[in-house]
């Protein structure tokens, strides 16, 4: 299950790995923080995700920090209640009953977007919590998934980013490579990967949005940004036999 802020990041930052999944036979799901089920980047996060192979929208309802219009009448993400937040996700990881959890890494990915960080923050504690059944027990029976990755960029990786991101005024930022735990090629998957990013068809017609940006490369150099993925693995739950146990 990925868990990321915004209709585009899945195809983005684990667009390969979903896919590859989803092809070797494995259930695949995504929860979007933002962006409600009527706006109108809804149908295409559909579209996106049907190219995937990760089901229907799952969404949390909260509208996008930078954008009203994104979900009327709501809660910016970033000013929701904590908890409420967090039940909703543990919600659907109860329902979903994933064995991996994906979500974004503590930077808020590349330009540090705020959104990026809390689903960062909420995720952590959701996937905690969804195992314990004291906590949210109206959210159905407990589940504990087994590994929590979050999606990075590590400084070695960025090169080809940078020149893009920085052209439009914008931050990049990238985690030491040693904080990577695992790195994808996803090259037999990256075209239909570029499919689901190109679903989100009104972020591929700006100009300073990463999927635009990719649209404008030469081919051969937007392959070389999107057929590898790269993330950090995150255990949630306690360890079996912890050789590293505190002492007093």
């Amino acid at each position: 299950m990925g868990v990321f802020a915004h209709p585009d990041d899945e195809s983005l930052l684990a667009g390969g790995v979903l896919v590859q999944h989803h092809a070797s036979g494995a259930r695949t799901a995504v929860v979007t923080a933002t962006w409600a089920a009527n706006s109108r980047r809804a149908p295409e996060l559909a579209h996106a995700l049907a190219i995937l192979g990760a089901g229907a929208p799952r969404l949390l309802g909260y509208a996008d920090a930078r954008n009203p219009e994104s979900a009327h009448e709501q809660p910016r993400l970033v000013d929701a209640p904590l908890d409420e937040a967090i039940g909703r996700l543990v919600a659907h990881i109860r329902t979903f009953k994933p064995d991996l959890v994906v979500t974004h890494d503590a930077l808020g990915q590349l330009t540090g977007h705020p959104d990026h960080q809390h689903t960062h923050r909420i995720t952590l504690l959701a996937v905690e919590a969804a195992g314990l059944a004291h906590l949210y027990p109206e959210a159905g029976a407990p589940w504990q998934p087994v590994a929590l990755y979050a999606a990075t960029h590590p400084e070695s990786g960025v090169d080809g980013l940078r020149p893009l991101l920085e052209a439009v005024g914008k931050a990049v930022l990238a985690v030491p490579d040693s904080y990577v735990t695992t790195t994808v090629d996803v090259s037999l998957w990256a075209e239909t990967k570029w499919r689901a990013i190109l679903a989100h068809r009104s972020e591929a017609a700006r100009e300073r949005s990463l999927p635009g940006l990719l649209a404008r490369l030469p081919e051969q150099a937007r392959r070389r940004i999107i057929e590898t993925e790269y993330f950090t693995r995150l255990t949630p739950g306690p360890v079996p036999d912890d050789r590293h146990r505190l002492t007093v």
